[in-house]
């Protein structure tokens, strides 16, 4: 691979030729570019230079990783929490129409004069 003009060999698992040529040729490519803005301030400065730059770009997508990863578990807990409210929601319910059936049936008995005994 060719890198900032300079030939280096490395070795690389089998299948990932492809992957480290592309990482390379990025790297060849940042270097160009610091070189064309900054002109010929040193090749281990330049190298130094684009390390960072990448270091930069891997933090920050380390930062939006963890910032998805904290929207995703709220995401969870509020719909955790959702199902519990929805749970007891039901659960409400099936106790007001429970009760609103003894007084159906207390009305019925009354009206029908089953509980003229039982006041």
């Amino acid at each position: 691979m060719t890198i900032d003009g300079k030939q280096f060999r490395m070795a690389c698992e089998d299948g990932q030729e492809a992957h480290l040529e592309a990482l390379a040729a990025d790297l060849d490519g940042r270097i160009k570019g610091m070189r064309q803005s900054f002109g010929d301030i040193g090749d281990l400065r330049l190298a130094v230079m684009a390390g960072l730059m990448l270091a930069d770009e891997v933090s920050e997508e380390r930062r939006k990783t963890a910032a998805s990863a904290e929207e995703v578990a709220a995401s969870r807990a509020a719909v955790q929490n959702a199902s519990q409210l929805g749970n007891q929601r039901e659960a409400d319910i099936a106790n007001a129409i429970s009760s609103l059936t003894d007084r159906v049936e207390r009305i019925a008995r009354a009206l029908s004069g089953e509980d003229r005994d039982n006041p």
